[in-house]
């Protein structure tokens, strides 16, 4: 019984010091937030595509290296710019045994997927930013792929920042996004139309100061 108090105790004082410091660091209205480059925080940040598998499910993989920076002007985000890369290689699927048979380094490198060994990088850098509400704007970039380079437009929105993070003590804001391309506009359509040529963009991702 001794022991439950004790540990019932120390989870309420946890809880109220966590309160205590989120309702201390409110979050800042994005117009508020400081001027200048934001660097993507790799620790919360994802980047997920789902294609049709012959029109059963939607398959569903991930990259998991990618560098992004924002040159973010509250005043005008309008005006603010953005340039991201995205590594091929870092593809992951949670393929099951891959001991048996590594699908990752197949879609990573086979000549017909990713082809990472010759287009070692995807790129994608603005072009325009559209305010299209509060919380919301699109995102018109070149995107380049597999040596192709094409237009893309992100629905983005805002989910919050601080001018102070809390612990951190760093401007921070993040940001969602999804999109759409067709893979054959890149030049890519192995297995179209049993593999879907429409590939879904979901964006998840957190930008640091990078003077900060």
């Amino acid at each position: 019984m001794k022991s439950f108090l004790k540990n019932a105790l120390f989870a309420a004082a946890l809880i109220t010091t966590v309160s205590g410091v989120a309702a201390a660091q409110e979050l800042t209205p994005l117009a508020s937030m400081p001027a200048g480059v934001y660097a993507l925080d790799d620790t919360h940040a994802s980047l997920t595509w789902k294609v049709s598998h012959m029109g059963m499910s939607n398959y569903t993989a991930r990259f998991t290296k990618m560098t992004g920076e924002l040159t973010f002007d509250p005043a005008n985000p309008a005006n603010s710019s953005l340039k991201a890369t995205v590594d091929p290689a870092s593809v992951r699927t949670d393929y099951p045994k891959p001991q048996e048979k590594d699908f990752d380094k197949k879609l990573a490198m086979d000549a017909d997927w990713f082809n990472a060994g010759q287009f070692p990088i995807i790129t994608f850098n603005s072009t325009k930013i559209e305010i299209t509400g509060e919380k919301t704007a699109k995102v018109t970039g070149d995107l380049t792929f597999l040596g192709v380079t094409k237009p893309v437009t992100l629905d983005a929105v805002f989910n919050g920042a601080y001018a102070k993070m809390p612990m951190r003590e760093i401007p921070a804001m993040g940001f969602s996004a999804t999109g759409k391309i067709k893979r054959s506009d890149f030049g890519f359509s192995t297995y179209v139309p049993m593999i879907g040529d429409e590939v879904d963009l979901m964006i998840e991702v957190e930008l640091h100061k990078k003077d900060a």
